[in-house]
């Protein structure tokens, strides 16, 4: 499986663990090549990052990332898009995303309303499942921090989650995932991230998220989960050694 890790302050974090030992780490912004779609392997994760989805000059390897999207979904290679990842995931797939989107920074606890249709998804519904089993409305907890957001879904993704303040938080575009949220985040690595801007309130934000840790660490454990089982299915229905 490849991980491409588009900042060096926004790491696989609690996905290190979760997706355990077979993960190639594809650092471009280090001078990392990106691999050819044929060497992805069996998933394909792209994680978050400090740029939008259109700042090729800030960093030169966008194309080739969104090139590298396309490609997976066309072969039918799981891929899970997390946060740019996910905006990155939109564009290749003919969508749209906003800079500096009118809503205003999205940062700190987030919860994610389940659509109709994402019960039934394979990676996203252990997590729907489970919030509709609380009683409560459909919802996850998780954690965000975007300020540029999708507006137009590719025509042909499932819209599947949404947040009060956006509503792309989840979709589906054939074998690929995105979700605008960060289910691999730590409160430890928020706290660094709010750290860094200044439309942000650190104490307030970690205020508000320390007494759902548990939920937030859940909700990425089982989003992990269910991806990988997703790429050992695909690789087991392929006939490949995993």
């Amino acid at each position: 499986m490849t991980v491409v890790q588009n900042s060096p302050d926004v790491p696989l974090d609690t996905f290190t663990d979760l997706l355990g030992p077979g993960v190639r780490l594809v650092r471009p912004f280090a001078g990392d090549a990106l691999p050819d779609a044929t060497d992805i392997g069996d998933g394909l994760v792209v994680l978050g990052g400090e740029m939008s989805a259109y700042a090729d000059d800030v960093a030169p390897w966008l194309p080739a990332l969104r090139d590298l999207l396309s490609a997976a979904v066309i072969s039918a290679v799981p891929t899970l898009g997390i946060c740019l990842g996910a905006q990155l995931l939109a564009v290749a797939g003919g969508g749209h995303v906003q800079v500096a989107a009118p809503p205003g920074r999205e940062a700190g606890l987030t919860r994610v309303f389940w659509k109709s249709g994402a019960e039934a998804d394979p990676v996203l519904g252990p997590l729907a499942r489970a919030a509709a089993g609380t009683g409560k409305r459909a919802r996850s907890l998780t954690v965000s921090m975007h300020a540029d957001a999708i507006i137009d879904l590719p025509e042909d993704a499932s819209w599947l989650g949404m947040s009060d303040m956006y509503p792309y938080q989840a979709f589906r575009l054939g074998s690929a995932v995105g979700v605008q949220f960060h289910p691999e985040a730590s409160l430890s690595t928020l706290r660094a991230w709010t750290d860094q801007h200044a439309d942000t309130d650190t104490e307030n934000v970690l205020a508000e998220a320390g007494p759902f840790e548990g939920e937030v660490r859940e909700t990425g454990r089982l989003l992990a989960q269910s991806f990988l089982a997703v790429v050992h299915d695909d690789v087991a229905r392929r006939g490949v050694r995993a």
